[in-house]
């Protein structure tokens, strides 16, 4: 197997784990928000949870079905929170992090495009999807934060 492919199952992975971790706390949290007008911030919380979701399994099957590699199931870190602010804070945090890593793996794939012969468009194509979700997440839970 390429050295680059070895070097993105890797980056991917830990999207993977980063992915898992994301869903969890969101989840989590969703369950912390109470009071007056909580709903409509822990409907938005479980639903991009659910975006979540869909990118662990795009990371996932980048990692089994067009690099070869075996999946992770670890974990990265979580942050718990109390308070809504807390919660959106921390979280808008995790989204930012989220794109900055993101955004190298999308480099990395844009630059070894000629070693990806059979894989590079659907990986571009993904890793770039994948970034746009997350900064449509940066842009909601802005609003929400009154930012």
């Amino acid at each position: 197997m390429a050295d680059i492919k070895k070097e993105l199952i890797e980056m991917l992975n830990r999207a993977v784990e980063l992915e898992y971790s994301a869903r969890i706390q969101y989840l989590a949290h969703a369950e912390k928000v109470k009071g007056l007008n909580s709903e409509p911030i822990v409907e938005r919380l479980k639903e991009i949870a659910g975006d979540e979701l869909k990118h662990e399994e795009m990371f996932r099957n980048l990692v089994c079905n067009y690099l070869g590699g075996d999946v992770s199931m670890k974990l990265e870190k979580t942050f718990d929170a109390n308070e809504v602010i807390q919660i959106l804070e921390v979280n808008l945090k995790g989204e930012k992090d989220a794109i900055d890593y993101y955004k190298q793996i999308y480099k990395k794939v844009v630059d070894n495009k000629q070693d990806l012969q059979y894989e590079f468009e659907t990986l571009e194509h993904e890793i770039r999807h994948i970034i746009i979700d997350e900064q449509e997440h940066v842009v909601e839970l802005s609003n929400l934060l009154g930012k």
